[in-house]
């Protein structure tokens, strides 16, 4: 950073002379620096895939969690900062819940969305509070369709037929740009999904490193068994 602008970084709430927000920044290289985490849209749901990142074999590998159920039929994976997601992720789960008790239905994927963007939108705005240091791709199912949506730390949110964050998103999106394809097959996009992550990991993918997250339509989101995840690591290696 410029001497000139190391002012500018002290406070949220302080824009720079050409209009940046030096925190909100620093927020989003810390989710380039979190795991690579992917989610693709199939023909009838979305699966999320994420690199749990075990940098030694004393690591548990069930005790890192990085997709998170947050309703019936919606589900979330993560980047950056962990304990931010956990904190994002309860308060997604209290706002489906009240929608569900004051409605008697279910919370639409986009509104909840909205909702969680509009959460870390008010910790860029006022003193004594930094930014979230995670970004969020939330799939969902619902009566419009399946949805994949990107947040990030300043509250802006993006949807996606196939997308990334954290590490290696660049070298992810290249591949998704030119094999993506439109109504795909749960496992064909799966496949597609690991292989991007073993790409931009530079890593052979296995079942101790891999978790994956899928919703379908009339289906509850659910986290694939270890013995499912070995299937496809295993026909991504064919």
């Amino acid at each position: 950073m410029q001497p000139g602008q190391m002012a500018y970084d002290r406070a949220i709430t302080v824009f720079s002379p050409d209009g940046r927000l030096f925190q909100v920044e620093y927020a989003r290289e810390a989710v380039k620096r979190g795991t690579t985490t992917v989610g693709l849209k199939f023909k009838d749901g979305v699966a999320l895939i994420i690199d749990k990142r075990v940098t030694s074999r004393l690591i548990e590998p069930t005790s890192i969690e990085k997709i998170f159920q947050i309703d019936q039929h919606i589900g979330c994976a993560t980047s950056g900062l962990v304990a931010d997601a956990r904190a994002l992720v309860d308060y997604a789960r209290i706002t489906a819940q009240i929608n569900r008790v004051t409605y008697n239905e279910r919370v639409s994927v986009e509104q909840l969305v909205k909702r969680i963007c509009d959460y870390k939108q008010n910790y860029t705005q006022f003193g004594g509070v930094r930014p979230f240091g995670t970004a969020l791709l939330v799939a969902g199912v619902d009566d419009f369709g399946t949805h994949l949506f990107e947040t990030d730390p300043s509250g802006a949110l993006m949807a996606y037929k196939a997308g990334s964050i954290g590490a290696g998103r660049n070298v992810v999106i290249e591949i998704f740009e030119d094999k993506y394809k439109d109504d795909m097959s749960m496992n064909d996009s799966i496949v597609l999904g690991l292989e991007a992550l073993q790409k931009a990991t530079e890593g052979e993918p296995n079942v101790l490193s891999v978790e994956i997250g899928v919703v379908k339509a009339g289906e509850t989101f659910r986290k694939l068994e270890t013995k499912e995840v070995e299937k496809f690591v295993g026909k991504l290696g064919k």
